[in-house]
């Protein structure tokens, strides 16, 4: 039943302390991206894809005592912290979870900004289309956020790396 939870408490116990529902969000999906077993379903929201079901096994999880959530007030905004706590890491430890390399998948995305993640993921989200389409979607969804050109091929090779991790 809890298998799905486990996986989410796996990314926990991989990437260490994790800064951010949106940057948690934009992790999940780019795992899933690549092929990682995460089968939440996403759709486009306002800051790229978003998972209500990722929201919500958060969420439980919080409430199971299995991850910790600080909730930091930043001026205008709230800012949230999660870490798997030690009840959460010896429930893990009941779960055989074969993922190889999302140790070193985690840790890569957790070192970058929200800010490129976002833009990673939006590049996956309509990875389907040609490279200028894409770019043409970022530059017309995300406007506020003023990605540039290198920006967008930063993430594509950014993708390309991540992928590369996953075969050597």
């Amino acid at each position: 039943m809890l298998i799905d939870h486990a996986k989410l408490m796996k990314v926990f116990a991989t990437a260490g302390e994790l800064i951010g529902r949106k940057k948690l969000q934009k992790m999940v999906y780019i795992a899933k991206k690549l092929n990682y077993p995460f089968y939440e379903k996403y759709n486009f929201h306002f800051y790229g894809p978003y998972s209500e079901e990722v929201n919500l096994r958060v969420e439980e999880l919080c409430n199971l005592g299995f991850l910790h959530e600080l909730k930091e007030n930043k001026g205008g905004y709230s800012q949230y912290r999660y870490s798997l706590t030690e009840t959460g890491a010896e429930f893990l430890k009941h779960y055989d979870l074969e993922m190889p390399h999302l140790g070193e998948c985690m840790t890569a995305m957790n070192e970058q900004s929200s800010r490129f993640l976002e833009l990673v993921s939006t590049v996956l989200y309509f990875e389907n289309l040609p490279k200028e389409e894409v770019q043409e979607k970022v530059f017309t969804l995300k406007s506020k956020q003023r990605y540039t050109e290198q920006e967008v091929d930063e993430a594509y090779e950014y993708i390309e790396k991540l992928r590369a991790q996953l075969v050597s």
